[in-house]
This record gives structure tokens, sequence and C-alpha cells, in this order.
């Protein structure tokens, strides 16, 4: 979503659930799941855990599904989510994706901007959970140093990439909130991620 700015602090999350639980992920767990980097291709140099996702087919009368990543870290990102979505955004939106995105160590995400209608409008939101100084999250030209244990929303709609020229991998839990003024449910498909639960 444009939000006229190119990215806005959210302030401090408690984001050590969610951390452990990411942290505590096999490696196969990573390599399980290529939604994002099939979809995408300024995402094949990532890795993400999926926990619900849409491909915007339909939009906006679309469909969420459940992925593989919901019985990982849903119990500790869900009360994440909520919280955030309480304290900033309308009720009764979509959570229409949620994921733990990873750019390994000397990885990059080219420059773009996010071009589905879903992007434009739904609010980006970026939770970062492991970082490093090497890290260059450039938007609209700018650089950016997102700090672990605070939450973003990312204006998509601005060219964006990042690079990760560090030694460790950088995690991002990133969810795309839909307010209800903006989107079609079919009943028991989208619902499921909604801001109610």
């Amino acid at each position: 979503m444009d939000i006229d700015v190119p990215l806005k602090d959210l302030g401090s999350v408690d984001i050590e659930p969610l951390r452990a639980a990411i942290l505590s992920l096999d490696e196969q767990v990573w390599e399980a799941q290529a939604l994002r980097q099939n979809e995408y291709e300024v995402h094949q140099q990532t890795q993400s855990v999926v926990l619900v996702f849409t491909d915007g087919v339909g939009w906006p009368n679309i469909e969420v599904r459940k992925e593989s990543g919901w019985d990982l870290l849903a119990e500790a990102a869900v009360p994440m989510m909520h919280g955030i979505l309480e304290e900033y955004y309308p009720k009764g939106g979509t959570i229409i994706r949620a994921m733990a995105a990873k750019l390994p160590a000397g990885n990059i995400i080219k420059p773009h901007f996010d071009k589905h209608p879903s992007f434009h409008a739904g609010h980006r939101i970026h939770v970062p959970i492991t970082t490093n100084r090497r890290v260059r999250f450039m938007i609209d030209g700018r650089p950016y140093q997102l700090e672990t244990g605070k939450a973003y929303e990312l204006n998509n709609q601005k060219n964006h990439s990042v690079m990760n020229k560090g030694k460790e991998d950088r995690i991002t839990f990133i969810f795309d909130y839909v307010p209800p003024d903006k989107i079609v449910r079919d009943a028991g498909t989208a619902k499921e991620g909604s801001s109610k639960g």
C-alpha cells in the first residue's frame, strides 16, 4: 500500500516467542516451501516458511490458504500479528499472507515494487527477527536499517531491494493485512486469517 512515506516505524514488539520458534526450525523446513521463490522472481535467492498465502487469483474475491508453516509458527506468530493490528489498523480485515522470510548471507533481493492489486490494498508489515550491520534495505533510493524487536510498515509501492553482505542470515517475519473495506471474503476461506482470529 502507498502509505505516503517509504517506511513507517510501528514501535517495539515482543518478538521473543516467535524468534525462538523460527530459530528452532531445521534447514529442511526452510528448503521445503518454494511458494514465494516460484511466484516472484525477485525472491529466488530467499527461503521462506509460509503460514498463510494467497496467489491473488480472482482479486478481490480471493482464497487464503493455510500452509505448512502454520503448524510450526502460528502459536507464536498469531498473537504478535494481532497485537500489531489491534494497535494500528482497523478491525475486521484479513491477513492474506504471513511468513518467515530468510535472506541468506551474501544474497540479494533485486529492486522491485509489488505489482499485484492485493499489494496496493494491503498493509505490508515487516518484523525483523535477525539482522546484521551489513544488511542494506533500500527504499526509493535510500538505505534503511531495520531493528529487531520493532515492527515496520513498508510502502511496497516504492522501489525496494535488500542486500545481505553480512556473514549471518537475515530473517524477517512479513505479513499482509487488507482492511475490511478492500476485500471480498468467501465463507470459510480468508476468515481463518482474519484479524479476529
